[in-house]
């Protein structure tokens, strides 16, 4: 319980929080930003490293309000990058963040078992101290280039601010903003409860010992970057941004029958490539669209609020999910998936989303 309880708490901070490190970026830029971010890391693992109780634990978490790595990266790709290169950058973005969590969790297997439980936090402090120090030297302190930092200042209202409820919901109220994160949220939400019951899953449903569930999460993890940083990419160059979000919802909702049938885990890693393919299509097509409809002033803030999905998924998941497990099974996140992205796919053909339909060049 007390574990949960810590999960829980980091996850509602970090879902409270992504909105608002965007607007902080937009207004003082994404390297600053950034910077914060890495300096509240380092600040994790000092703290860790000198936790011998679970207050010190809990009180080792607080920084973590200001951890946003991989969004403050993303930040800087879309300032850094023309539109057209954005679906390409982002999803190699997602490669080099998945390659550094699991060569970084079996490095600190690795170190734990040799040198103690605290070593990894000795490591992970270094390691981010030279991450700050890489952010001060090779992203310039302005990302936006001059015609969007002039844009930007313009249009930024004079009453945002950094923690603003109000510029929150002004991002959701533009055309288009609302539907498109709409999508993301829902075609998304019954993968990413399984994914919160995968543990259980693993051993309960396909009877699997503690060590193969995590190659099956390994295998997962291979797949989400293969499509990332190979495969997203020379899609978008091909196919327009209605395309491949009607694909991939198509997709998801095959995927979700296959779940409801799904007996064995064989099965489930066959269905697990259509899957994960589904899963950073839409991720990467939603961030996307969104982008192109609010102001370069607004894309930090706008990002923020996409990524907000994942933590808010991660807080509300266990409860609902094992729910969903205990009370109707498996299958039942197949069928979820299915009853959800029916409509959607029907909506989103309906209402010709996005908006404005075409391929960036």
């Amino acid at each position: 319980k007390c574990k949960q309880g810590k999960l829980f708490m980091f996850c509602r901070v970090q879902c409270h929080h992504q909105p608002s490190f965007r607007l902080l970026s937009d207004q003082y830029g994404a390297r600053t930003a950034l910077t914060l971010s890495y300096v509240a890391s380092s600040m994790v693992f000092l703290l860790l490293s000198m936790s011998t109780n679970v207050l010190l634990l809990t009180v080792s978490r607080i920084p973590s309000f200001f951890i946003q790595a991989l969004p403050g990266a993303q930040m800087v790709i879309t300032d850094l990058t023309t539109p057209a290169e954005h679906a390409d950058a982002l999803g190699k973005l997602g490669l080099c963040f998945g390659i550094g969590i699991i060569l970084g969790s079996s490095l600190a297997g690795s170190l734990t078992t040799h040198f103690g439980i605290y070593f990894p936090c000795y490591v992970g402090l270094i390691g981010h101290l030279a991450c700050i120090l890489m952010v001060l030297i090779f992203i310039p302190a302005q990302t936006k280039s001059q015609s969007k930092g002039n844009a930007a200042e313009h249009n930024m209202p004079h009453s945002s601010s950094v923690f603003s409820l109000k510029e929150v919901i002004r991002l959701l109220k533009l055309p288009g903003v609302m539907d498109v994160f709409l999508i993301k949220v829902l075609s998304s939400l019954p993968i990413g409860l399984f994914m919160m019951m995968f543990s259980i899953i693993s051993i309960n449903f396909f009877n699997l010992e503690a060590e193969q569930s995590g190659y099956l999460m390994s295998y997962s993890g291979v797949l989400q970057m293969f499509f990332q940083g190979l495969v997203i990419g020379q899609l978008t160059s091909r196919y327009t941004d209605r395309t491949l979000l009607m694909l991939s919802v198509s997709v998801f909702s095959g995927v979700g029958l296959a779940m409801a049938l799904m007996t064995n885990v064989f099965q489930y890693c066959i269905i697990a490539f259509p899957m994960v393919f589904a899963f950073c299509t839409v991720g990467i097509i939603t961030d996307i669209l969104l982008t192109k409809s609010v102001p370069p002033s607004d894309t930090g803030a706008i990002l923020g609020i996409s990524a907000s999905v994942t933590p808010l998924t991660r807080a509300v998941g266990p409860t609902i999910g094992g729910f969903l497990y205990r009370r109707y099974g498996v299958s039942s996140f197949g069928y979820l998936q299915l009853i959800i992205n029916v409509p959607l796919l029907l909506y989103i053909f309906k209402k010709r989303i996005p908006l404005k339909e075409g391929k960036v060049r």
